[in-house]
């Protein structure tokens, strides 16, 4: 594992999505728009120049092009949990948050996402040591190109009427029947504590908003008492400094409830590999059960016993039996359909064993990494609220100072 990491893409470059632009320009249909794009900056680490840094090379990035990158990623590599991308739009933010997604402060934690999206992909043992990750990372101009020429799209095609179709198979791994449950209840459950968290922000906006309240009407009254007058008044400074902190905690909260929302869609990215080994396994047993039929066809034409009813038997009743050369060129057929059916069969196994065998490796993984990850969060969460409760008891106490000296 310790020789996988070392040779992930990160230890060989930095990456930082470093800035983030509005433009305006025309689209693919000529029409006027303003869009985003992102300052994405990679500089080689060499071991013989530790410490003499060399001038990053930066280019620019649409959203769309990250999401090119993720779709190229999820078709050619099926076994693995594919980091997700920031959300498109704001989602679960508590109503005095703006939820456009031109608001500088959402464009801000976005560039902070895209970041994380591609530092997990350049920290990962197999995705990092792709070459259209190194072509999007390094060629401003025709990267798009290369993406195409892999035939991906056909493939992202296929994959997308593969996942939407219904099958049902007949006997999955128990290991990744118990990870789509995983996957659903880390979805379920983060989604539950998203809305939670939005509920508790606009009820605490409007906690500290009163504090506010407080601080006018302190001011306002200082200006009629004279010998009160300058205690109430640095009690209201107090309330004001205390109400008016608010915007930033919720800010400071909003990156902890990213943290929560990338698992939120690393959940779907898990489902899909799952999803991907019931494809593989239904394919396998629609092809084992499709030989069998050839085989059982092979055995009834050479034994002239028929074992189950068919139309063709019903005809043969009917309008007498084939002639012996009749009966040798299907048994012929039957003999070539039979090979190309093992020789699927043996295809298929061979597909859905690597899948499994990769796919395991990949969500023990990424079992690992939620765990540490969303524990190191929530603690983080916990310690940033009772840091915020010592402050409001730490302004009450003043005020309480003030009021003492009146």
């Amino acid at each position: 594992m310790e020789e996988a990491e070392s040779s992930t893409l990160l230890r060989r470059m930095e990456i930082c999505v470093a800035e983030a632009e509005k433009r305006s320009g025309k689209n693919s249909v000529n029409m006027q728009e303003t869009y985003t794009v992102y300052l994405v900056e990679t500089r080689p680490i060499d071991p013989l120049t530790e410490g003499r840094h060399s001038a990053p090379d930066s280019l620019w990035r649409r959203y769309s092009e990250f999401e090119l990158l993720r779709n190229y990623l999820l078709v050619t590599y099926p076994y693995i949990v594919v980091p997700p991308l920031p959300e498109k739009r704001a989602e679960f933010v508590w109503h005095k948050l703006a939820a456009d997604n031109m608001d500088p402060d959402f464009v801000e934690r976005r560039r902070v996402g895209l970041e994380n999206f591609l530092l997990r992909i350049a920290s990962h043992p197999v995705l990092s040591n792709d070459k259209i990750l190194h072509h999007f990372l390094t060629e401003e101009h025709g990267w798009k190109e290369v993406v195409y020429e892999t035939g991906f799209q056909a493939k992202a095609d296929s994959r997308i009427r593969a996942l939407s179709a219904t099958f049902r198979v007949r006997s999955p791994d128990k290991r990744f029947t118990e990870m789509k449950h995983y996957s659903d209840e880390l979805q379920s459950h983060t989604s539950q504590l998203l809305r939670a968290r939005a509920r508790v922000a606009d009820r605490l906006y409007g906690v500290y908003k009163i504090h506010g309240n407080y601080g006018r009407v302190f001011s306002e009254w200082s200006a009629v008492e004279r010998e009160m007058g300058d205690g109430l008044q640095s009690a209201g400074h107090h309330m004001d400094g205390y109400a008016a902190s608010i915007d930033d905690i919720l800010e400071d909260e909003e990156h902890y409830a990213d943290q929560m929302k990338e698992y939120l869609f690393y959940a779907e990215a898990l489902r899909a590999v799952c999803r991907k080994h019931e494809l593989t396994q239904f394919e396998l047993e629609m092809a084992s059960q499709d030989l069998l039929s050839k085989k059982q066809q092979r055995e009834e034409l050479a034994t002239g016993i028929v074992r189950t009813f068919s139309f063709k038997g019903m005809t043969n009743k009917l309008f007498g039996q084939e002639t012996p050369e009749q009966r040798e060129a299907r048994l012929k057929l039957l003999e070539e359909m039979i090979a190309e059916g093992e020789e699927m069969v043996k295809e298929k196994t061979m597909e859905r064993e690597e899948h499994v065998e990769k796919a395991w490796v990949d969500m023990q993984r990424f079992k690992e990494q939620t765990n540490k990850d969303l524990r190191e969060a929530l603690i983080n969460y916990a310690a940033m609220q009772i840091n915020m409760c010592k402050k409001g008891i730490q302004v009450w106490s003043n005020a309480k100072e003030c009021f003492l000296k009146m």
